[in-house]
């Protein structure tokens, strides 16, 4: 079963998703179906997102929720575990981590705040497992003022985004900037509407061979 059928079939916890999502999630999860993973969500809302993600990952997959609420840790069952505590806290997230182990998967989909999105992503995105995958959701909040947001604002996270695009091709910029990390730990960046998605991998060797002849 899809992910979009069964989030239309659901009758269990509320689960409030945009409808344009659900390709991007099936084509960024879709390699981690019964595989032996851990997949973070920050921000629990009503539960319903915690199951759809154990259903449709299936029985090998530890599924940890992150919550500020206390009332969130109502949700854990069996395969879903949830932690209280802010997403801004990196002591907070390095328990987490240190109990449960590298993410392969993390969706950030909590408080929709820059400093807050900005802040989880520069500590777990290095942290995330070789192979695995962040992504964060509903970035128009980028644009708003109420979330620190702004068109080309200082500060946003999609201007945090742009940057990283040069770091991504730091290896062809020719001294004009430095590879770091990210370009040694990334293989792609995906924009979506309102979704940014970082493939993490490691490159052995970048080289463009000429095969074949020339008639």
């Amino acid at each position: 079963m899809s992910l979009w059928s069964d989030f239309l079939q659901n009758d269990q916890r509320l689960i409030h998703k945009w409808t344009h999502y659900f390709p991007i999630y099936e084509a960024h999860f879709g390699r981690f179906v019964n595989r032996p993973i851990v997949f973070i969500e920050i921000g629990c809302g009503e539960g319903g997102s915690l199951q759809l993600w154990k259903r449709y990952l299936g029985p090998f997959a530890q599924i940890v929720g992150i919550d500020i609420a206390p009332h969130a840790k109502a949700f854990e069952e069996d395969q879903i575990a949830v932690r209280i505590g802010d997403q801004r806290d990196t002591e907070f997230l390095r328990g987490v981590l240190d109990e449960f182990g590298a993410p392969d998967v993390l969706l950030d989909d909590g408080s929709h705040v820059m400093a807050d999105v900005t802040a989880s992503f520069e500590f777990l995105y290095p942290r995330i497992a070789p192979g695995g995958v962040y992504i964060v959701e509903d970035l128009h909040t980028a644009y708003w003022d109420e979330f620190g947001g702004g068109l080309r604002r200082d500060g946003s996270f999609i201007e945090r985004c742009k940057s990283l695009i040069d770091h991504l091709n730091a290896d062809h910029a020719r001294g004009q900037i430095a590879p770091t990390e990210f370009t040694r730990t990334t293989l792609s960046m995906h924009f979506y509407d309102s979704v940014v998605v970082f493939e993490r991998g490691r490159y052995i060797k970048k080289h463009a061979p000429q095969i074949g002849t020339k008639e």
